[in-house]
């Protein structure tokens, strides 16, 4: 990629959020392998691969259903059919005014894009705020769940360090050095993925225009405004993740070299609340789905696996 990309200028766009030519081909081709739907007068993006046994996946912040772009593929290649769908305010869903941001106003929607996705039953992969939104959602009909991977998820949001929180409020307040695209890489890569070759800085820029999107990450912030004075609902995780109370099969994924959500501590967290002896290591950062898909994958098969 060349070190002064072309840049493209459309009419009511800030120059903050001037997209590169390369980087949206990417996010032109991001949504040509999905399709938009509208579930509770929102309207939000899914992508679906694969036949089989439905395994939802769930984005965190400031992510959306591109993180999953890698994986999707890989599921299907095991016989499950792999979906990911963006939450109001990020990616290439709609950032409507007065929305329920919080936790539990997210996992309501994401309960009804299942029944307008026609998704009865499903396997759970929940990964960074994807966790407690997850499970939320899950908790409207715990029944459904046929099984629950956790990869690398908070299940303490009141003292959960957000890879991109001060980038994007910084990035939505002003245009300057602040905002630019090597910051959001150097943030990225340091935080976030191991392997460096195995995603170009394109995709990596893709991630930080669809978090600004066309309203320069407000519905990001808005999300952000809202969680962190949410106090976590321990019945939630109690009646979806706690090994000791449901039946269906949990198991967690971490990356051991994530630095946000370090294993020591949130891994340990994560045992506490699911009640398991062990979880499973992975070389990694926080972003496991970028450089670990199939590993991913793999992990996910074989949790399905359990509840047959």
């Amino acid at each position: 990629m060349c070190s002064h990309p072309e840049r493209v200028i459309q009419r009511g766009i800030r120059p903050a959020m001037l997209v590169s030519v390369s980087t949206s081909r990417v996010i032109d081709a991001h949504r040509s392998a999905g399709s938009a739907f509208t579930s509770g007068g929102v309207e939000s993006f899914v992508r679906r691969e694969g036949d089989g046994a439905a395994v939802v996946c769930m984005h965190g912040l400031p992510a959306s259903s591109f993180l999953y772009r890698r994986v999707l593929p890989e599921l299907a290649s095991r016989g499950l059919r792999g979906v990911a769908f963006d939450l109001p305010g990020l990616g290439l869903a709609a950032r409507p005014d007065g929305f329920d941001y919080r936790v539990r106003g997210l996992g309501k929607w994401a309960a009804g894009a299942l029944d307008t996705l026609g998704i009865e039953r499903y396997h759970l992969v929940l990964h960074d705020a994807g966790g407690p939104i997850g499970t939320e959602m899950a908790l409207v009909d715990p029944g459904r769940v046929l099984s629950v991977t956790v990869l690398d998820t908070p299940l303490a949001l009141s003292t959960m360090p957000f890879p991109g929180e001060v980038y994007a409020k910084v990035a939505h307040r002003m245009i300057g050095p602040m905002a630019s695209r090597d910051l959001w890489r150097r943030l990225m890569y340091r935080v976030g993925i191991d392997d460096r070759a195995a995603v170009p800085a394109v995709e990596v820029d893709a991630y930080r225009d669809l978090c600004l999107g066309d309203d320069g990450g407000k519905g990001y912030l808005d999300i952000m405004r809202v969680v962190r004075d949410e106090p976590v609902r321990t019945d939630a995780f109690r009646d979806v993740l706690d090994t000791r109370r449901v039946r269906h099969p949990v198991r967690i994924l971490w990356g051991m070299g994530d630095p946000i959500l370090t294993v020591r501590h949130f891994g340990r967290i994560a045992l506490d609340v699911t009640g398991l002896p062990s979880l499973t290591t992975i070389p990694g950062r926080h972003f496991l789905q970028e450089d670990r898909a199939p590993q991913i994958a793999e992990f996910v098969a074989a949790t399905a696996a359990l509840a047959d």
